[in-house]
């Protein structure tokens, strides 16, 4: 009777194991989940303020209309991307974009002194910051979740039950380069 008794207890501990086990799992993909969501309404956001921007510089530079392209290119590709892999590469391409556009407003003190553009541009540069926070606590998910997901003993519940590691959202290898600065 008495080994009947610790086995059921063994069991129950073990069947509590996994549940919390498994719980803790869906916890931590929910986090990855939800800091994807900041992200995606943040890159909406600067989705949303680049054509703004863009014809308020087409006023002042009609002849910079490849970089005009580019940054509009650049945001169709964001707006489209289906998966968070896709927009994440697309988002690195805006970024890239909006550099090269700002740095051509520093040829145009007209531009540089619109208030609309300065508005815009530090909307952008805002929400730029948010963005750098909000993948920063993606991140931060994503390598909890990561590691739950490679340790023992709750690896073996996670491949029982079929959870997935998630990506990072990593810097484009073009924004890793250093940049040239020449005098």
């Amino acid at each position: 009777m008495t080994i009947l008794i610790v086995i059921l207890v063994v069991l129950v501990l073990l069947v509590m194991y996994v549940i919390g086990t498994y719980n803790g799992l869906v916890n931590l993909r929910n986090k990855v989940k939800d800091g994807w969501a900041q992200i995606d309404v943040l890159l909406k956001r600067r989705n949303d303020l680049i054509p703004n921007l863009v014809e308020t510089v087409k006023g002042y530079a009609t002849h910079e209309k490849t970089t005009l392209d580019e940054v509009i290119n650049a945001r169709n590709k964001a707006v489209n991307a289906s998966t968070p892999e896709e927009e994440m590469k697309a988002a690195g391409e805006v970024t890239q974009a909006l550099g090269r556009l700002f740095a051509l407003s520093e040829s145009y003190p007209d531009l540089k002194a619109n208030t609309n553009f300065l508005d815009l541009q530090n909307n952008l540069k805002d929400t730029e910051d948010k963005i750098s926070y909000a993948r920063q606590f993606y991140n931060d998910a994503v390598l909890v979740y990561k590691n739950k997901l490679e340790m023992f003993p709750s690896n073996v519940i996670a491949n029982m039950f079929g959870f997935k590691p998630e990506a990072f959202f990593e810097a484009a290898e073009e924004e890793k380069e250093v940049p040239k600065v020449q005098f």
